[in-house]
Formats: structure tokens, C-alpha cells, sequence
């Protein structure tokens, strides 16, 4: 079913595709972003303590979380012509090999404008115990539809 932004309600949810995290998609990912920091890739490093936080081996990059969220969204609104405008995400998890994550979401409230129509919207990524390794609120602006007249 296609949604449509008269039938969305505070409450309702969006749930995106799960991913299985391995040494090769941290690795892909650093081939796509360009970012080879030693925290993606190299066990001896990630051996030793950063300040306060020991992640006790290679994590995989925090934009691959606001990947999947993106996704997500854009699977979710495209079909009903809508878009995708804004994502503030924060980390609060490192995800490791071997974990799957997955993005989900939840509508937190709908505006009209004078130009268009808004829905905000509640992101979290949880691995497979159910933790959240990456929460954050997403915009999706619908399109306006035109009169009949």
C-alpha cells in the first residue's frame, strides 16, 4: 500500500531493511566514503583505549547507519512522490562484525504549510539485541496536491 500523507498518524511506524555487518561491508563502505581510518580496519589498533571508550575491535563507519536510514525513507515516501529533506542522527552504539542491524521509525507529527506538507518523523537503528546504535528525527516533505477547479 502506497502511503499518503492523509492517512498517516502520529504513531504510526517504518521499517527498513535489516543488515548483516562484516569485515567486507566495512570494507566496501571505506572504498565508498573514501574513509580508511584505522578504527574500520586495523584489529591491532583498535586494541588500545580512546580516552575513556575500549570498542575491542574494528566498528563499522556511523554513516553507514545514516545509509540505511536513508534509505529507508526514500523507499517509504518515493512511491507517493514525497522526499526526503532532513536527517540528525547521533551514534550511541558501536556495531561490530557480525551484528545485523535495522532502521525503523515512528511519526511524530504532521504540519501543513502554506507550501507544502510535513511529516517529522522519530529514527532509530537497533542491532540484533534490540539495543539502538544510532537514533536521530528525519523530515519528509509530501507534495502539495493540486485543486480540482
Amino acid at each position: 500500500m502506497t502511503v499518503t500523507f492523509d492517512n498517516l498518524r502520529a504513531g504510526d511506524t517504518i521499517i527498513g531493511p535489516s543488515f548483516a555487518v562484516s569485515r567486507e561491508s566495512i570494507r566496501l563502505f571505506c572504498d565508498a566514503s573514501l574513509d580508511y581510518n584505522p578504527l574500520h580496519l586495523d584489529d591491532a589498533y583498535m586494541k588500545g583505549n580512546f580516552g575513556k571508550t575500549s570498542f575491542g575491535g574494528i566498528i563499522m563507519h556511523g554513516m553507514n547507519n545514516f545509509g540505511l536510514i536513508t534509505r529507508m525513507l526514500t523507499d517509504w515516501a518515493m512511491p507517493s512522490g514525497a522526499i526526503h529533506r532532513r536527517l540528525e542522527t547521533r551514534w550511541v552504539k558501536p556495531v561490530k562484525p557480525g551484528d545485523t542491524i535495522r532502521p525503523s521509525g515512528i511519526i511524530k507529527t504532521k504540519q501543513v504549510t502554506s507550501k507544502s506538507r510535513w511529516v517529522l518523523i522519530d529514527v532509530i537503528v537497533q542491532n540484533q539485541r534490540d539495543e539502538p546504535v544510532a537514533t536521530g528525527e528525519a523530515m519528509v516533505e509530501f507534495p502539495v496536491l493540486a485543486k480540482a477547479g
